[in-house]
């Protein structure tokens, strides 16, 4: 076995799933930034989804402290059965290991997902590794995913962004998240 799939298989088997902290904010936007075609936000809006959003939020690191996954989310005030996932990053070493699918296992059994029967996410129609992921998460919950056209290139983005599809994972089996 090469190093690069010695140190890529190694990764997963020593992560630490955690909540974020304002610490972590720029290793988080170092991370986002080596994951195209995800958006670069603000470091300020980073610091805050660690802050005040850090129970909606998870990091994955390594043993020493690297970085390797990262899922925001949150929960939306006039929805609160509903889990929106803002962004999934993974490092290129952990990648091909379910890696986004376990922070987002994870974060749906946090006590403030426990009410959440539904995940959403929006995808622009190109970005092949997320509907992967989503797909993949749908399967592993037993559940039904919808998407439809949301925030349009023209009517939202003024021609600048592609169109984000909502994509809809229902119903949360609670029981295939245990597992």
């Amino acid at each position: 076995m090469e190093a690069g799939a010695r140190l890529k298989a190694s990764c997963i088997m020593m992560l630490k799933l955690r909540q974020p902290d304002a610490k972590d904010g720029h290793m988080i936007e170092a991370l986002i930034a080596t994951c195209p075609p995800l958006d670069q936000n603000s470091l300020y809006s980073t610091l805050l989804l660690c802050t005040d959003f850090a129970d909606t939020c998870v990091i994955a690191e390594d043993d020493d402290g690297q970085v390797l996954g990262w899922v925001s989310g949150y929960i939306p005030p006039n929805d609160p059965e509903t889990f929106f996932v803002w962004q999934v990053a993974v490092h290129e070493n952990a990648r091909g290991q379910s890696l986004g699918r376990k922070m987002i296992d994870h974060l749906l059994q946090r006590p403030s997902a426990r009410r959440t029967e539904r995940l959403r996410t929006t995808i622009t129609p190109d970005n092949d590794p997320s509907w992967a992921l989503f797909r993949s998460v749908a399967k592993h919950l037993g559940a039904e995913l919808q998407h439809k056209p949301w925030f349009l290139e023209q009517a939202h983005f003024a021609g600048a962004h592609d169109t984000e599809n909502m994509l809809t994972i229902w119903p949360i089996n609670r029981a295939a998240l245990a597992a």
